[in-house]
């Protein structure tokens, strides 16, 4: 006796077909999870995150002469954002770090990068998550926004503050775009390239290109970055002392 399938069924079948169809291009197309903890590449040669010397960005006059008091008036000195405990900011959070490691929490509606360094955090939004940017108050990291394009994270970044406290002077017009993509090298090692360009009528004659690579720490951790603690205990160390010597006179 032949088993007559029911129209229901015979939909869940077809639909079952058409996914096992459409399964290797889903596969292909899957975003990569980047969670972990991230630090500078080293490639076997020695070459480090930026494969060479760091490219420099062509400065407009009013902004070279600005950037040129700022090194003028802070020459010979430890006057530096990260002397006073103060974020590098957009490009440089991203492109320096001072070498320290950063670590990627991704969601699917925000990705949050912690660098090491000074403890700080730039949020990227995707979708409902993404602020108007009227309601953005203009700070050192900027508004982040994120997409994908098939397994190419592309984030863009406005709402900055003028900086010229850094190796990489911005205006506040400037924006930011990075493409990061995730690859494996023949040693297994994970490998996440950045490449970032930043565009600013203001400071730059041009468009400025740059690429750096991070590789994976496996089960890495961030440790806390506390800038002032050393101030806090030599302070606290002249308080208690004051006080021991007043209770024994």
């Amino acid at each position: 006796m032949t088993r007559l399938v029911s129209i229901p069924q015979a939909l869940l079948l077809t639909a079952g077909l058409a996914l096992s169809a459409l399964s290797p291009a889903i596969a292909q197309t899957a975003q990569p999870d980047f969670t972990g903890v991230w630090t500078n590449y080293r490639a076997a040669g020695g070459a480090g995150g930026f494969g060479g010397p760091r490219p420099q960005p062509q400065l407009t006059p009013e902004a070279q002469a600005k950037s040129d008091r700022y090194r003028e008036v802070t020459a010979g000195t430890n006057y530096t954002p990260g002397g006073y405990c103060v974020g590098g900011g957009m490009p440089g959070s991203m492109l320096g770090s001072g070498g320290y490691p950063m670590e990627i929490i991704q969601r699917p509606e925000q990705i949050t990068i912690v660098y090491e360094a000074h403890s700080e955090i730039r949020r990227v939004y995707f979708g409902e998550r993404v602020p108007d940017a009227a309601s953005v108050f203009p700070e050192r990291n900027g508004r982040s926004v994120g997409r994908w394009e098939g397994d190419t994270l592309v984030v863009e970044t406005d709402r900055l503050v003028e900086q010229v406290d850094t190796q990489y002077p911005h205006s506040e017009q400037a924006k930011i775009v990075e493409r990061y993509r995730m690859t494996t090298e023949s040693d297994g090692r994970k490998v996440l390239t950045a490449s970032m360009t930043m565009t600013d009528p203001v400071f730059l004659k041009e468009p400025f290109t740059v690429e750096k690579k991070w590789q994976a720490v496996p089960n890495g951790r961030v440790m806390t970055y506390e800038c002032t603690e050393p101030q806090w205990l030599e302070l606290l160390d002249r308080l208690m002392s004051g006080t021991a010597a007043s209770r024994s006179e």
